[in-house]
């Protein structure tokens, strides 16, 4: 779905301040962002997804205890 080219277009749009992307097909397609945090969440997703694709997501697992440790 998501490209590595396309990932670090996001990253230079918001290293640049820009609100605006679009992407040269098929299929071509734009968007605009309305604030740092938007763009900030689609890239992480991007790259998840990404991750994904390529069989390189890490998934974690935490462990919590009501009562703490050692006791």
């Amino acid at each position: 779905m998501w490209t590595q080219k396309q990932i670090d277009d996001l990253r230079a749009l918001i290293a640049s301040g820009a609100q605006t992307v679009s992407y040269q097909g098929p299929p071509g397609r734009s968007f605009t962002c309305h604030s740092l945090k938007e763009m900030q969440a689609l890239l992480a997703t991007m790259v998840a997804d990404l991750a994904r694709q390529q069989g390189t997501h890490k998934s974690y697992r935490l462990a919590s205890s009501r009562k703490g440790f050692g006791t």
